[in-house]
């Protein structure tokens, strides 16, 4: 049985539309239009114990509207969900027990208490035992490397500080499903490849269910093997992380290396996306990467040939840069 299962998950929102000028809002006083937001439409899919799942989409495509239905905070207009077997909106202490969201742009810890506390206050929320708690904030603290900032007040910590903080707080009650809604915002190179590796070792070792959005695909790369992909509300993607470039990518990138100094006239072979001293790095059509290859390597002396991918971050990108505001691919 599916950990977390949707099926038509729908959420339609009203929003009144305000006519021009002073006789525009008059009229609005008296008889008003509204617009329907579709912020999710027609959602199915389902997750399996132990799963990272990157949830993915452009600003406004109705992640965080999916995040909240599925942790009770919402209720749909229609459709059905199921975490861990129970509906999420009847919001029953058996499954809030069971589930954290984090998002990342909203503080869980109370800004004028030492870290420590606010920890303490929730553990009281959750009726986790003294010797319980002391096991879990010392083993995630230490993980997290901010075991010498629980004393800190949370307004005084860094941004990174702050976040592990609440991440800890997440995780407090040991949940089965964690919802992660831009964890890493704003951090710095370090603070965010501390988290990752946390998260990382947290699901390995606890086989807790991970959804995580984020804008930074070094997150998804790192953390999700599988990746949920939906645009304008509707589902547009499910499926293996590399199968987005396989499918959604028509080029690849070939970076030659050359005995002496790099060719001057090497873009009529391809798009080239870098150059150094001896290399050029082509973004060359898919199906004519061999016969590329055969003509650089006939005209000029080559000492290495490296063919790879285009990043995952730029496949995606196109395809929201590709699809039409009605949700249809541009031809």
């Amino acid at each position: 049985m599916p950990v977390i299962e949707t099926r038509d998950l729908t959420k339609v929102y009203r929003a009144y539309k305000k006519e021009a000028g002073l006789w525009g809002a008059v009229k609005g006083l008296a008889r008003r239009k509204y617009d329907e937001i579709r912020a999710a439409n027609g959602i199915s899919f389902s997750i399996e114990e132990g799963e990272f799942v990157g949830f993915l989409g452009p600003n406004g495509a109705g992640k965080t509207t999916v995040l909240k239905m599925l942790s009770g905070l919402l209720n749909p207009t229609s459709g059905s969900a199921r975490v861990l077997g129970f509906n999420p909106w009847e919001r029953k202490d058996e499954f809030k027990r069971q589930f954290s969201l984090l998002l990342g742009q909203k503080n869980a810890l109370w800004w004028d208490l030492p870290a420590r506390e606010s920890l303490e206050l929730n553990r009281a929320i959750y009726g986790i035992e003294p010797k319980r708690f002391q096991e879990i904030v010392g083993g995630l603290s230490e993980l997290l490397d901010v075991t010498d900032k629980l004393n800190v007040m949370v307004r005084e910590l860094s941004l990174g500080e702050r976040m592990k903080m609440e991440l800890i707080a997440a995780l407090l009650h040991s949940p089965r499903v964690l919802l992660l809604d831009e964890p890493t915002i704003g951090l710095d190179v370090g603070s965010a490849q501390k988290v990752r590796e946390f998260l990382r070792q947290y699901n390995a070792e606890h086989r807790v269910v991970t959804m995580l959005t984020s804008h930074y695909m070094d997150d998804i790369e790192a953390l999700c093997r599988r990746v949920i992909i939906i645009d304008h509300g509707k589902l547009f993607f499910d499926g293996p992380l590399r199968e987005v470039v396989d499918r959604f990518s028509n080029e690849k990138q070939i970076t030659f290396t050359f005995e002496k100094e790099t060719p001057p006239d090497l873009g009529r072979f391809g798009l080239i996306t870098e150059t150094g001293p001896q290399t050029v790095c082509l973004k060359v059509p898919r199906t004519r990467v061999a016969e590329i290859c055969r003509a650089v390597l006939a005209d000029y002396s080559v000492t290495d040939i490296a063919v790879h991918e285009i990043p995952i971050e730029e496949a995606i990108r196109r395809i929201f840069q590709e699809r039409q505001p009605g949700g249809e691919t541009a031809a």
